[in-house]
């Protein structure tokens, strides 16, 4: 027991966020979780060691004779723990030096403080969860929308993790082949069929490809829909910001060219996250700050999903306003995105002649900023945005920027392959090649791993978890 304490290290954090609250937790999991805990906590029930895994034990936890706090002692015993590892969580009151004490007791009889995410390494090095997973774990506690919370299970629970899993076993079987091949190098035989293996490979480009397209739709879901607010100054941009956001988050003022910088908050709608952003007006200028957020402007028209053209039609006439609009299609040619034309200041106007003004521009909503009208009509045609991002049971989407390149590197190197099928090349060339795809799919998962590559990732999680 003494000989695993020393090789493997118990560690304690809290596990809970920092502040006041009814509870707190406060975990420790190790070979020495027991012999830690039932130094320092005492139950009428008997020593925690001696308990059945998956049990609560109400009792007190003491430093020096005094009692701290009465807490509720939660029971998982490797490996049918998270981490696979002893782990005993400490449900105590959520007094910030309540949790201070008991952490500090557990490391004063030899817990050591855990790393961030370092609990969940633990459960990735004792293969209780791959490190897709594991990653996920990290998008779970992020996770502030339905459709990011979905995600990110499916992702835990190892949806994508077994179609990494399946493709890499494809290939692993042609692999062995062509390494038998090179054994037999001096007998000149084949072991691996060759359009077999160009149709696997066609196959697994297919699937890697699909993954990693889908990684544009993830990353909205993730961080949230971009929607731009455009249009000259003065149009109203950002009274239609704080209108939406309901705060009064930018300046608004009559001096035109206000808003020189980008201005970005999120909100919740409809399950689904959106990043509203205002923009400097778009005009002509002399001014050197105002023109560089004009460039930013157009910058963010390029980055976002939705692009609302807010225009007065006091100014804009339907004629120049189909020629902006034609402008903005063209500047994101290929782009799947919605622009929403928006005229405002329909207080000063008469809705039906302004209506049959710009009836040949197609979806065009008429609000009024200062007087809150026609918003619900805007709001209804943004949040149809998130139909498109609705998931299916099956769907597999990639959220993760490193779960991308690693399957863009597989691609290109079964694409390599394939190249030399067709040329012909020398089956170790070849092989090279299928090794590099092997190894890309399995640093995914972590099957392949370095120790700076895992430092990286958990270093991200919170202490705790």
């Amino acid at each position: 027991m003494e000989n695993a304490i020393k090789s493997t290290p118990t560690i304690a954090a809290i596990a809970t966020p920092p502040g006041v609250g009814a509870i707190a937790v406060i975990r420790i999991s190790g070979p020495g979780a027991f012999q830690i805990s039932d130094q320092v906590f005492t139950s009428r029930k008997g020593k925690l060691a001696n308990a059945t895994s998956h049990t609560a034990y109400f009792g007190v936890i003491r430093a020096n004779g005094q009692i701290i706090d009465e807490v509720i002692a939660l029971i998982f015993k490797g490996p049918s723990s998270f981490t696979g590892d002893d782990t005993i969580e400490f449900s105590c009151h959520g007094s910030t030096y309540i949790q201070k004490e008991i952490l500090n007791i557990l490391i004063q009889h030899g817990a050591q403080p855990a790393k961030p995410g370092e609990f969940t390494m633990r459960a990735f090095m004792n293969r209780k969860m791959d490190l897709a997973q594991a990653e996920a774990v990290g998008d779970l506690i992020a996770s502030d929308t339905k459709l990011s919370h979905q995600l990110a299970m499916k992702q835990m629970r190892g949806g994508f993790s077994k179609e990494i899993n399946l493709l890499r076993e494809q290939l692993i079987h042609f692999a062995s082949l062509l390494e038998l091949e090179l054994d037999f190098s001096e007998e000149d035989v084949e072991f691996a069929d060759r359009s077999q293996l160009m149709q696997l490979i066609d196959r697994i480009v297919t699937k890697t490809t699909s993954l990693s397209d889908s990684f544009r739709e993830g990353n909205v879901i993730k961080k949230g829909i971009p929607v731009a607010i455009t249009g000259k100054p003065n149009a109203g941009k950002s009274t239609l910001l704080n209108l939406l956001l309901n705060d009064d988050r930018a300046i608004v003022s009559d001096i035109a060219g206000t808003t020189r910088d980008t201005i970005e908050e999120e909100i919740s709608l409809g399950g689904m996250k959106y990043r509203f952003i205002d923009t400097a007006g778009i005009r002509e200028s002399t001014d050197t700050i105002e023109q560089i957020g004009v460039t930013k402007t157009f910058e963010k028209i390029q980055e976002a999903a939705v692009v609302i053209y807010l225009f007065d039609p006091s100014e804009t006439s339907p004629a120049e306003l189909t020629e902006i609009l034609d402008a903005i299609y063209v500047s994101k040619s290929g782009d799947n995105f919605i622009l929403i034309p928006v005229a405002n200041k329909s207080d000063k106007y008469n809705i039906a002649y302004l209506s049959d003004q710009y009836a040949a521009i197609a979806d065009t909503i008429f609000i009024s900023a200062k007087n809150h009208s026609g918003i619900d009509n805007l709001m209804n045609r943004i949040i149809s945005v998130s139909e498109k991002y609705q998931l299916n049971e099956a769907d597999i989407i990639l959220t993760n920027s490193r779960h991308k390149f690693h399957l863009d590197q597989t691609t290109e190197a079964l694409q390599a392959a394939r190249t030399g099928l067709q040329s012909k090349l020398a089956t170790d060339l070849i092989a090279i090649e299928i090794r590099s795809a092997l190894m890309y799919l399995g640093e995914i998962t972590g099957s392949i791993t370095t120790d700076d590559l895992l430092e990286n990732i958990f270093s991200k999680f919170c202490i705790g978890k």
